[in-house]
């Protein structure tokens, strides 16, 4: 009886493994597209610019040359208070 139990738990152990393997492959094919000038001071994505070397490094919110990464086609659809999400890098 304890075999069986222990057997019918792993077999729910794997199943749900399985999902979550699914589902986290199914999130990384998932094209995504950089977004400037939305990303919080420290919050940013890798090379926010001259003066920068990687994730975390923008000064100020909403910095023109520091971006994050975004589900393709949703960039230009972040208003902020100094404007809209731009694809390329603003001064």
């Amino acid at each position: 009886m304890k075999s069986t139990r222990a057997a019918l738990a792993a077999t729910f152990a794997l199943s749900l493994a399985c999902f979550a393997v699914a589902g986290h492959a199914e999130n990384a094919k998932k094209p995504m597209e950089k977004c400037y000038g939305v990303a919080l001071a420290g919050k940013n994505d890798c090379a926010a610019g001259p003066g920068t070397t990687c994730a975390g490094t923008a000064k100020v919110d909403y910095q023109g040359n520091a971006w994050i990464l975004v589900d393709k086609g949703t960039c230009t659809t972040f208003k902020t208070p100094k404007g809209y999400g731009s694809l390329e890098a603003k001064p």
